[in-house]
């Protein structure tokens, strides 16, 4: 088992499936909130005994919209609880004076002058500098994400699970962004998912009849990106009919307490670093569990291959056409796709 991407998953627990239905919250007389920021120093120190995603307010003294914003969405009891308990939270002066080391190097002011940006601004923000403005960094410094202009709580809700629960690698944000509306919008209604769903005994018994490849759609109730696929990947019509045609599709939560027999082999719930997991869940991911996976089993209930975190419908449609049709028995995923890409040949009239 991977131990970072357990860590991460595990850290789930609070999360803001609720959040989104909030009102707004009133502005508070606490100039910093009620996140508890950090240094960049502090941050990145922290970060390498325990890792996580950072969330860097970039601000200036003489900016009313970033103490706005301090007083209102940074004053949200579960946006703050949720900030506090999965990011290093930075405020982050972008004509500070002081020279600051980031992942390695060394930044220095531009200028004494006041107003003056920050080299590391400078670096952060590109030619736009704009106040305020809110960058994403993953632990590993590897990717970011830049947000300018204030945000309120909806506007911060899917920046925060997109970051989170690794939704990055597999998905832009503004393709997120519309799932996550589509799914947490109060009042939206969702026609019943066209999907059908089995249950493992049903599966095993239509094997024996009618075999087909299996999903696994392994999942939470707290987990964010795992509540929008089900609502808005799984709605998707084209996407519902070719899994009804080519699949059995299964809903399995990681936290159930059923023991179940699969191939002969019991598996159960159990503590695991302290939480309770389902067995089967490792076992069906190879050991490369996370929330959500999609797990993908040939017509002999044996793991093809698995989908970690969030897939949208987009790019969901390609992968499960490259496993149902058995393509990838005989050629890559990348050849594969362009096939799969080209526009359909037009028919000659006669």
């Amino acid at each position: 088992m991977n131990r970072k991407i357990f860590t991460l998953v595990t850290s789930f627990i609070l999360c803001l499936t609720g959040i989104p239905q909030q009102p707004a919250t009133p502005p508070s007389d606490e100039p910093s909130g009620l996140v508890k920021w950090l240094t960049l120093k502090e941050a990145q120190e922290k970060n390498k005994t325990v890792a996580k995603p950072f969330i860097i307010d970039i601000y200036t003294d003489w900016c009313g919209w970033c103490k706005h914003m301090m007083r209102t969405t940074y004053s949200n009891p579960g946006i703050a609880e949720y900030i506090n308990t999965h990011f290093y939270a930075v405020k982050f002066d972008a004509e500070t004076k002081d020279t600051i080391e980031y992942n390695g190097k060394v930044y220095k002011p531009l200028s004494s002058q006041p107003k003056t940006p920050h080299e590391l601004a400078v670096k952060f923000l590109g030619e736009k500098l704009s106040y305020p403005s809110t960058i994403f960094v993953t632990n590993n410094y590897a990717y970011n994400l830049l947000s300018q202009g204030y945000l309120d709580e909806k506007q911060l809700e899917p920046l925060l699970v997109f970051m989170v629960e690794n939704v990055w690698q597999n998905s832009s944000f503004d393709e997120f962004s519309k799932h996550f509306k589509n799914t947490f919008t109060p009042h939206t209604n969702f026609a019943k998912a066209p999907v059908k769903i089995y249950s493992f005994e049903e599966v095993i018994k239509l094997q024996k009849k009618k075999p087909r490849k299996v999903l696994v759609n392994i999942g939470s109730d707290f987990c964010n990106s795992c509540v929008i696929m089900n609502k808005t990947t799984y709605m998707d019509s084209a996407l519902a009919s070719y899994i009804n045609k080519t699949y059995y599709l299964v809903n399995f939560k990681a936290t159930s307490t059923d023991t179940i027999l699969f191939k002969n082999e019991k598996y159960f719930n159990t503590l695991i670093n302290n939480f309770p997991l389902h067995t089967l869940a490792f076992r069906l991911s190879n050991n490369r569990f996370s929330l959500p996976a999609l797990c993908m089993l040939d017509e002999e209930l044996n793991t093809i291959d698995v989908l970690n975190f969030y897939q949208s419908p987009e790019r969901l449609r390609p992968i499960l056409n490259f496993i149902g049709s058995n393509a990838y028995k005989t050629k890559s995923f990348n050849d594969f796709m362009q096939e799969f890409s080209k526009p359909p040949v037009e028919k000659k009239k006669k």
